[in-house]
């Protein structure tokens, strides 16, 4: 198996989690979306629903390329949210500063990893 399908099955299982936990969680999420977006409850479940999707679809030869392209949307519609935690560091006090900042880069980096499956 190589280290591109070992990390395709990584990055799969890792939305499919992280989309699981926004039903198990929701106020968590609820809590780091930016005020201005309307009905952050709606938007949480639905891109619970889209992380597992999405990672479900990573894992079916068919629809990678699609699920790699929907990954990176998705991975793009959420960076406000970690825009806004970076920005405002005392709404988020458990959380080292520094840490927040450093999920900024983390999402190119998710985007990269996407885009291999394209």
């Amino acid at each position: 198996m190589s280290v591109k399908l070992i990390l395709q099955f990584v990055l799969a299982l890792f939305m499919i989690a992280a989309g699981v936990n926004h039903f198990l969680k929701p106020r968590v999420y609820m809590h780091i979306m930016p005020p201005y977006l309307p009905r952050p409850r709606e938007l949480v479940l639905l891109s619970g629903v889209a992380e597992v999707l999405l990672g479900v679809l990573l894992l079916v030869p068919r629809t990678t390329q699609l699920a790699a392209w929907g990954l990176v949307a998705l991975f793009v519609a959420v960076f406000p949210a970690n825009l806004y935690m970076a920005q405002q560091p005392e709404r988020f006090p458990k959380i080292p500063r520094a840490l927040l900042w450093l999920r900024l880069p983390l999402q190119g980096v998710l985007i990269l990893w996407a885009l291999w499956y394209t």
